[in-house]
């Protein structure tokens, strides 16, 4: 099983990054892979959309609002995986009342890819993903 993982210092509270991240279904307030996001089975499965129309469909398998952390796996979706679970964490820095450590970290079964390329692409993701959040909180 492969694993990555990425962090990233944003300027917000941890309560502030959890009101806009924590929500399962928040991916498109700002994300910007993901343009649409719906709500299925009562909240615990999302139906995400890209801009360029691709479907990703994910099951939420934890949450804890009060150490403000969710976990999901991927049912479907245009990657080359399979036992794919991600985590979504939003950490307290000592002694910074407005920052927060964002991480979110992946781990899965490359299918019909090599190891690297897949660690890579979900790297990247998570890498711009946070970017992006940076971004919304910083404007």
């Amino acid at each position: 099983m492969a694993s990555t993982s990425v962090s990233r210092i944003v300027p917000a509270s941890p309560d502030e990054v959890w009101s806009l991240i924590g929500g399962f279904d928040a991916l498109p307030d700002w994300l910007p892979y993901i343009s649409e996001s719906t709500a299925l089975e009562g909240g615990r499965v999302r139906r995400l959309k890209s801009p360029e129309g691709e479907v990703i469909i994910e099951r939420l398998v934890d949450f804890n609002e009060a150490e403000r952390h969710y976990s999901y796996a991927i049912l479907q979706g245009p990657f080359p995986v399979n036992g794919y679970v991600s985590t979504l964490r939003v950490h307290a820095i000592p002694g910074e009342e407005s920052a927060a450590e964002v991480q979110w970290s992946g781990r899965f079964n490359p299918d019909g890819a090599a190891e690297h390329e897949v660690v890579d692409l979900f790297t990247g993701i998570y890498r711009d993903g946070l970017d992006a959040l940076h971004k919304t909180l910083a404007a």
